[in-house]
């Protein structure tokens, strides 16, 4: 992979194809655009989840589960609702946007025991950073952009998921 990395803008353009090659370790690795569906609690399940859903055919989707605050943090950066404190994610993002960074993407790299292993894709006038993040992180952060950010997920992480 070249030095050259996608601007948050070009990332963001790409959400109408299925496939988007954007990895950072190895290039044969393919991502498929998910878009967060809902964040559900069922009072008869441990904990609520988070639905995303592949952009384009097969349409395959996710289940994911996660703690009650990190849900709530979620499904309020899903709504853009700020509260009357910055949360976690609000600062993270007034942080980043003020030291001119951008998240370029969210990505779901890894699916093992039940777990779901997430990277933040970063753009910053130093260059690209890639941070290992909770998914639910990942997520909060990309949906707090001015734009938000694409939803990666491998292809990999999908079959398995699936299989």
């Amino acid at each position: 992979m070249s030095d050259e990395s996608p601007t948050g803008a070009e990332v963001a353009s790409e959400k109408t194809s299925a496939d988007v090659e954007v990895a950072p370790n190895a290039a044969d690795v393919t991502f498929r655009v998910m878009h967060l569906e809902s964040v559900l609690y069922d009072l008869t399940d441990p904990s609520p989840m988070i639905h995303l859903l592949e952009a384009e055919s097969p349409f395959r989707y996710l289940v994911i589960p996660v703690a009650l605050g990190d849900a709530v943090a979620l499904q309020n950066a899903h709504g853009a609702i700020e509260g009357r404190r910055p949360s976690t994610h609000e600062l993270m993002t007034t942080v980043l946007t003020r030291l001119q960074g951008e998240v370029i993407a969210a990505r779901i790299v890894r699916y093992e025991g039940g777990v779901f292993y997430a990277e933040l894709d970063l753009m910053t006038p130093r260059g690209r950073e890639i941070f290992d993040c909770r998914t639910s992180d990942a997520l909060s952060m990309a949906l707090r952009q001015s734009v938000p950010a694409p939803i990666l997920c491998a292809e990999d992480v999908l079959e398995s998921y699936y299989g």
